[in-house]
């Protein structure tokens, strides 16, 4: 394995020192989970549940056509190399899909309630699909998952483990939590699992607030992101193509 760049040593570095600081200077504690009740948006985010799941049904109709995750950002390969999880980002890492954006106006309208948005995806997970332990790059965000579509199941065969925290999606209900942590993530039905996955800016005090602006403007210029929104330029320009060659076909 090649030895990381000095450059890419020296930013690790500036990371790990960062997430000591949002650690130390968390406004709302450091939990794996967070009540709901925490943030007074997660109840509107709730109320605009069916018409987000309005455009996600629309946006189904073409699923095989999707990227996984890690068609768009390659360092995935880690913990996924099949079809079992696909993505539509309306947002990631601070960049907007316009396009996929007028696709669903109505979810794009609901994401302005959070503040210190940085992506909105819906996350899709095929039957059968599990994400092995990991954790995220950085602390300085936080996770939410808003059930769209969640199979009935019994017992534990469709969960997400938050560190020691085993909780289950509900369709229409928030999900907040830390992905700083080691999570793990699995769908053994045999149905389709979507969640609508935002990441927000962690509600931290001076001097990690300054610290996390800071690193967040600046990893947009890293390697690893750069690739990511250039992967998902060229799968958005493919995808609209072909539904603009769709339209024009004659009957």
């Amino acid at each position: 394995m090649d030895r990381p760049s000095r450059i890419t040593r020296f930013f690790m570095g500036i990371v790990s020192w960062a997430e000591g600081l949002n650690f130390k200077y968390a406004k709302l504690g450091n939990p794996p989970v967070y009540d709901n009740a925490t943030f007074p948006w997660a109840a509107e985010v709730e109320k605009a549940a069916p018409a987000i799941r309005a455009e996600l049904d629309r946006i189904l109709l073409r699923k095989d056509e999707l990227p996984t995750f890690q068609d768009i950002s390659t360092d995935v390969k880690t913990i996924s190399t099949d079809n079992g999880w696909k993505t539509f980002f309306l947002l990631g890492f601070g960049v907007k899909s316009e396009q996929n954006i007028k696709t669903c106006p109505e979810t794009w309208k609901a994401m302005q309630k959070i503040p210190g948005l940085t992506t909105v995806m819906f996350s899709i997970f095929e039957p059968g699909k599990h994400l092995p332990a990991h954790r995220g790059p950085y602390n300085g965000v936080l996770r939410l998952h808003l059930g769209l579509i969640v199979p009935e199941n019994s017992g534990d065969n469709l969960a997400i483990r938050i560190k020691d925290q085993v909780c289950h999606w509900q369709e229409g209900k928030v999900l907040i939590f830390d992905d700083a942590y080691e999570h793990e993530a699995w769908n053994h039905t045999d149905k389709t699992r979507v969640v609508l996955f935002v990441d927000f800016v962690k509600p931290l005090k001076f001097p990690a607030r300054l610290v996390n602006w800071m690193l967040m403007h600046m990893a947009i210029f890293t390697p690893f992101i750069r690739e990511g929104l250039d992967n998902h330029k060229e799968w958005e320009k493919k995808f609209y193509a072909e539904a603009e060659a769709l339209r024009n076909r004659p009957n």
